[in-house]
């Protein structure tokens, strides 16, 4: 009975210390609780949370969910398909839409396939995540762009459509453009797609037609592709064989003709250039279409060949013997031609005398008599004229003509005709400026200035009055002739003056005593101081 009451006095005790109230930290040491507080967290409503726990929670979530913030390529689970849309997780917060149009290369999408794909909007108006696999295919494709890059690995492309400067090819899923200069090493018509000149694309490739490439640079910031089908071959330059050489004389085919000159193929992917100044020798220079016709089959010599550029240039003139040759013999100091005029400038005119002789007559020696501002106003091009040769320059390659000089000059005549003080009658033509002109004839205009005009009776001549002009100035060389009216009437009073001073001086020496006179007088004073009468 002892015991037995001995327990339910423990069992007592034990049941009032359940019930008895829990006392905590805070009641238990309310000094030291306050001291450690963290009001920081207490104010923020911020739980602390062990490192432990931390790291645990990054783990999982590392390992089941993903960045949408990012703009990574990531991996997807096709988990369901609509009739539009393709359900994609991401082990996101939520499952990802993709348009099936997306994946048109790809029929046989079905669930569970691994697709990648790039986050496109991370929560739309429906809160549901959008993404896209396109994207992610070009991300990813730029990846092997650039890879293939810097490795220089020849890839396959697809001939999608072509353009007016080359071909629209597909290379991994992007759009790539291929230039035509970098279908080929030689430029064409349209596109360069063989080392040979082609007329048009569809003799080298295909639409829809699967073709080795080269990637020779892209631009990610434009997502441009630069692609190069000719590098795929041997360049034929450098086939081109060493014993070619500079002075060698080929044959080759007129392949293109600009304004500059012809393009010459002288081997299979080989051309040169001939430059319009190197098809004649001619000076003056014309369209090449004047010398060659595209398909034309010539001979030509070459001048200078460049094998680490490619390039070589041709002459076709250096075929026939050098006009200039012999040029002291044809056209001698003084000799007369006839020429075909060929160009004007301003000072002159250019007259080829044959093909690759031209030579120059200076405006001053086109006539003797007209005053010319612009050789147009003598003769037109095509024209015929008769030329001297005034002065040839045979190491600068220079012919000086003169047309004047194949007639006399009339101004030899005009010296004599019309020397100083001869005298001519003349209408005044125009009253101008200091002065009026009057026309002796249809080579001489003569100048009369104003002081010259005035009449014996004071008056001034005007224009239309005709009178005698005295010449006061004859100048051939500069064709200069200039009158005067007064000069004819005060000549004749200056006449007059000299005839009366000459008169009085006679009358006046008549009436002096002469010096007989003198001595006969002298000698009667003599005698009269001598007594003798």
């Amino acid at each position: 009975m002892a015991e037995k009451a001995k327990q339910a006095e423990v069992e007592a005790q034990v049941a009032d210390t359940k019930n008895a109230p829990v006392v905590s930290e805070a009641q238990a040491n309310p000094e030291k609780f306050l001291a450690d507080f963290n009001w920081h967290n207490y104010q923020e409503g911020i739980d602390e949370v062990e490192d432990s726990q931390l790291k645990e929670f990054e783990k999982l979530v590392s390992e089941n969910f993903v960045d949408t913030l990012d703009d990574e390529v990531v991996e997807g689970t096709v988990v369901h398909m609509t009739d539009r849309d393709a359900i994609i997780d991401i082990n996101a917060k939520s499952e990802g839409v993709i348009s099936l149009n997306e994946f048109r290369y790809n029929p046989d999408l079905k669930v569970g396939d691994k697709v990648e794909v790039l986050i496109d909007v991370r929560e739309d108006a429906t809160g549901q995540l959008v993404l896209s696999h396109r994207k992610a295919r070009v991300i990813k494709a730029w990846d092997r762009v650039i890879k293939a890059n810097e490795t220089g690995e020849i890839v396959n492309g697809f001939v999608k459509c072509r353009t007016k400067g080359g071909m629209i090819v597909d290379v991994f899923g992007i759009e790539a453009f291929l230039p035509g200069s970098q279908i080929d090493v030689k430029p064409i018509r349209d596109y360069d797609l063989s080392w040979s000149r082609i007329n048009h694309p569809n003799e080298i490739v295909e639409l829809d037609q699967k073709l080795n490439v080269v990637i020779l640079d892209f631009d990610e910031d434009k997502s441009r592709i630069q692609l190069g089908l000719k590098q795929l071959s041997k360049h034929p330059w450098d086939a081109l064989g060493e014993n070619v050489a500079v002075g060698d004389k080929v044959k080759g085919k007129v392949v293109v003709i600009a304004d500059y000159g012809a393009f010459i193929e002288v081997a299979e992917g080989v051309e040169g250039l001939v430059h319009v100044s190197e098809m004649s020798w001619s000076t003056h220079l014309r369209s090449a279409n004047d010398f060659v016709k595209v398909g034309d089959e010539i001979d030509a010599v070459i001048l200078t060949l460049d094998r680490e550029d490619r390039k070589m240039s041709l002459g076709i003139k250096q075929l026939s013997a050098d006009p200039w040759t012999d040029i002291t013999t044809k056209y001698p100091v003084g000799s007369k031609h006839t020429g075909i005029v060929r160009n004007f400038t301003n000072f002159g005119v250019f007259v080829e005398l044959e093909e690759g002789i031209d030579g120059l007559i200076y405006i001053s020696d086109l006539s003797w008599t007209k005053k010319i501002k612009h050789p147009s106003e003598f003769c037109n091009v095509g024209d015929k004229l008769d030329v001297v040769v005034l002065e040839l320059d045979v190491e600068g390659r220079k012919l000086s003509l003169g047309h004047k000089q194949t007639t006399e000059n009339p101004w030899d005549k005009y010296e004599t005709e019309f020397a100083l003080d001869t005298t001519h009658t003349a209408e005044i033509a125009d009253v101008v400026d200091k002065g009026a002109t009057i026309e002796f004839n249809e080579d001489i205009v003569a100048f009369v200035p104003s002081r010259h005009l005035e009449k014996e009776d004071g008056k001034m001549l005007k224009k239309g009055d005709t009178a005698e002009f005295k010449i006061i100035e004859f100048n051939k060389e500069f064709k200069r002739v200039v009158a005067s009216h007064t000069a004819i009437f005060k000549a004749e009073e200056m006449a007059n003056v000299k005839a009366a001073v000459k008169k009085a001086a006679d009358q006046a020496a008549e009436s002096k005593p002469t010096l007989g006179d003198a001595n006969e007088a002298l000698q009667a004073l003599k005698d009269k101081m001598d007594g003798k009468k």
